[in-house]
């Protein structure tokens, strides 16, 4: 049943692949974001270099993507009852969050993943996710940046499942590492900024 894997995988790849981001700021603003702001093909760019309704499109459509791919494997794990459900569903979350960054319809050059692991962790496990949403959230209106508030929520997610899953397995804590480390390196620049006292900060008035 390998085959199952591999194709769950490549949709999960594909899908998250789908830069919503380039399509919106194309369609919206007439430039792609990827050439303005921090270059960085998510939300808060979407929010700082286009404006709010466009953000809240990247970041609902982001969302989606992960909780589609998850609900993809989830589909296909009841199908094939011989696969294991729980590694099919976490490596397709992996995969979105994967293509998001690396898509391939738009030069694989995306996004940090952060919208699109709110899904996957929402659709893995509703109680983690609203955790880590809560977490993200709290630590943003304190610091005003998005990038710390995403860096330490990432680091939440494994110790989570860890201790508080349930159907919690071999794969679904390495999958959970992996995706929390794969954010964490998306944001190597920001922790670069962040040690030089430079990273952006969000203004709550505007």
């Amino acid at each position: 049943m390998v085959w199952v894997y591999v194709i769950v995988c490549l949709l999960a790849y594909f899908l998250g692949s789908i830069s919503f981001s380039v399509i919106f700021s194309r369609k919206m603003a007439g430039f792609d974001i990827r050439d303005k702001g921090s270059k960085n093909a998510g939300t808060t760019n979407m929010l700082r270099s286009v404006g709010k309704t466009a953000a809240f499109y990247t970041l609902l459509c982001d969302v989606a993507k992960g909780i589609i791919a998850v609900l993809i494997a989830i589909i296909a794990s009841k199908i094939w009852k011989e696969t294991n459900g729980l590694l099919l569903k976490y490596s397709a979350g992996f995969f979105a969050i994967f293509g998001h960054t690396f898509p391939i319809f738009f030069e694989f050059r995306g996004g940090k993943g952060v919208a699109t692991s709110l899904g996957v962790l929402l659709i893995l496990n509703f109680k983690i996710g609203l955790i880590c949403l809560a977490f993200a959230l709290i630590v943003i209106a304190f610091t005003k940046m998005v990038s710390i508030g995403s860096i330490l929520s990432a680091v939440l997610f494994p110790i989570l499942v860890l201790f508080i899953d349930t159907e919690k397995s071999f794969w679904s804590i390495l999958i959970s590492a992996l995706i929390a480390a794969f954010v964490i390196f998306n944001h190597r620049e920001n922790l670069k900024r962040i040690r030089e006292g430079t990273e952006g900060k969000l203004s709550f008035k505007k």
